[in-house]
């Protein structure tokens, strides 16, 4: 087994062990150090993956292959993992929220080897949909992460927990189901399951094959398309993503947010953007400007939702519609490459999704920490909470900031980039550009409202349920403070130093037009 099977497949296995052999009292005790372990070496594992990646030689690298995953002649289904550019960055990001979710549930209390168990595979299986080569095997893994998820929020959720675990399940099984109906279309066309690999793929084939002329390869892209915009989620599939967001447990919120969301943005670029590109890219040239209004209205429209909110995960919820928004503008620069020999628009698309993750990782798990000292998420019941909080509060500015793209913090970086690759496109770009530029503007006016609301002010009224206990709140303990500066840490470096991620996602972009 190699590293990245390693990393798929450790937590995975630990997490089942967890649910099933820890039943004894003894056991029990152990449940969430050995959680605890299990994240902690799984994270630093995706660390030294990302950092041994050889930028020098590029391409994909640590493949693990069996022949014969599925051993029937009717098709040809096989185990391939490894990494490149893209991957490597967003599996040590699963590694890094991995960690602090395990760290945000430490005082879960209700069935905690179910609980743990699910987590654990949860992460696993998020790892397998970035390490996959084979198209069969990154449809296992992106339906694997169902199971967990639905039974995380169902169980240990609040609210209207089974009806969002629900919503939630409807959703993505919608997605699933046309990942795969197009996964079908292009293994009858090219007889093999194997993403990239050019000549087992017969991409000529796939263009002049009889069965694109019964299923048309356009309508085969946007098949891919609108499953990862479910997932992404990108307007009008963005429903279930607050429900889920606010009634799902902090450790969900966070692994929800900063990697589930990044599977629909993976999926973009590894599928309809690098096979695509290979098969015909005249699809993305074609479609590219609607691409670009649609992320620009999802910027404005994502805004504008989020400006109405009250609830502070709700808020947060629909600030990733908005965020998410900058991924589809930035995929929507392809030509970009032709034209100028310009990757920053798809770059910062893959950027976007690294430092979305961790922004908004932070952002969630401060906000549960804040709900569990206060137990509401009603701002206006809020306030005045920096007082006795003062270290959550700093955190919270941190990642506000990082969230409305300041300058010296991780979003900045990604959005500059994808502002610079689409408006050097003209035209429909430039208006797109323009309008989601406005959308930073909006960004400002609900992170500060929401802010200065919550941490600041004066302090909450009688009638606030936060008033009888406000005296005693209490400030980060030590495994909250580790959790929040490991992800403040990757803001603030990433936003100082961008080429130490930039210069990989760049190589794997760059691949992109080499194959």
């Amino acid at each position: 087994m190699g590293l990245v099977s390693f990393l798929i497949f450790f937590p995975i296995i630990s997490g089942i062990l967890i649910g099933v052999v820890s039943g004894n009292s003894i056991l029990k005790k152990l449940v969430k150090p050995i959680a605890l372990s299990v994240s902690l070496i799984t994270m630093l594992a995706s660390i030294f993956l990302f950092i041994i990646y050889d930028r020098d030689l590029g391409g994909f690298q640590f493949i693990d292959y069996f022949d014969s995953w599925i051993p029937f002649e009717s098709f040809s289904a096989q185990y391939l993992v490894g990494v490149d550019g893209l991957s490597a960055p967003l599996i040590m990001l699963t590694g890094i929220l991995g960690f602090c979710s395990v760290i945000a549930s430490l005082k879960i209390s209700l069935r905690e080897r179910e609980y743990y168990m699910w987590l654990l595979v949860l992460q696993g299986a998020v790892t397998g949909v970035f390490a996959s080569l084979d198209l069969l095997l990154f449809f296992v893994f992106w339906e694997a992460e169902l199971i967990p998820m639905y039974f995380l929020i169902s169980i240990w959720g609040s609210g209207r927990k089974h009806y969002s675990a629900m919503k939630f399940l409807l959703f993505t099984l919608t997605s699933g189901a046309l990942l795969l109906v197009g996964i079908l279309a292009i293994y009858f066309s090219a007889g093999s399951f194997v993403m990239f690999d050019v000549s087992e793929l017969n991409l000529v084939g796939i263009a002049n094959s009889p069965f694109i002329s019964v299923l048309p390869l356009t309508f085969v892209f946007f098949l891919f398309f609108i499953s990862f915009s479910i997932k992404l989620p990108l307007f009008p599939f963005h429903s279930w993503l607050p429900d889920a967001h606010t009634d799902a447990p902090t450790a969900v919120s966070i692994m929800l947010a900063g990697v589930l969301l990044k599977m629909g943005g993976y999926g973009l670029l590894r599928i309809n953007v690098d096979l695509f590109n290979s098969i015909d890219p005249s699809i993305l040239t074609k479609y590219a400007p609607t691409f670009a209004i649609l992320g620009a209205f999802s910027v404005i429209y994502g805004a504008l939702l989020t400006i109405q909110q009250t609830d502070l995960k709700r808020l947060i919820a629909f600030s990733s519609v908005s965020h998410m928004g900058y991924v589809i503008l930035g995929l929507s620069s392809f030509a970009a490459f032709s034209e100028f020999g310009s990757t920053e628009g798809l770059g910062g698309t893959a950027l976007q999704l690294f430092t979305h993750g961790t922004i908004t990782g932070l952002a969630f798990l401060l906000v549960g920490l804040t709900y569990e000292r206060t137990h509401t998420r009603h701002i206006p019941h809020l306030g005045g909470l920096a007082n006795k909080m003062p270290l959550m509060a700093t955190f919270f500015i941190i990642t506000g900031f990082a969230s409305l793209g300041l300058p010296g913090l991780s979003g900045f970086v990604a959005e500059l980039m994808i502002f610079v690759g689409s408006f050097k496109l003209g035209g429909v770009w430039a208006v797109a550009t323009a309008a989601s530029v406005f959308g930073v503007v909006l960004a400002a006016g609900y992170t500060l409202w929401m802010i200065q609301r919550t941490y600041f002010g004066s302090k909450p009224t009688a009638d606030s349920p936060v008033s009888s206990h406000f005296d005693s709140l209490s400030d980060l303990n030590s495994m909250e403070l580790l959790a929040v500066i490991l992800l403040t840490a990757s803001i603030v470096i990433v936003g100082v130093y961008p080429s130490v991620l930039t210069d990989t996602l760049n190589l794997g972009i760059s691949e992109i037009f080499s194959r």
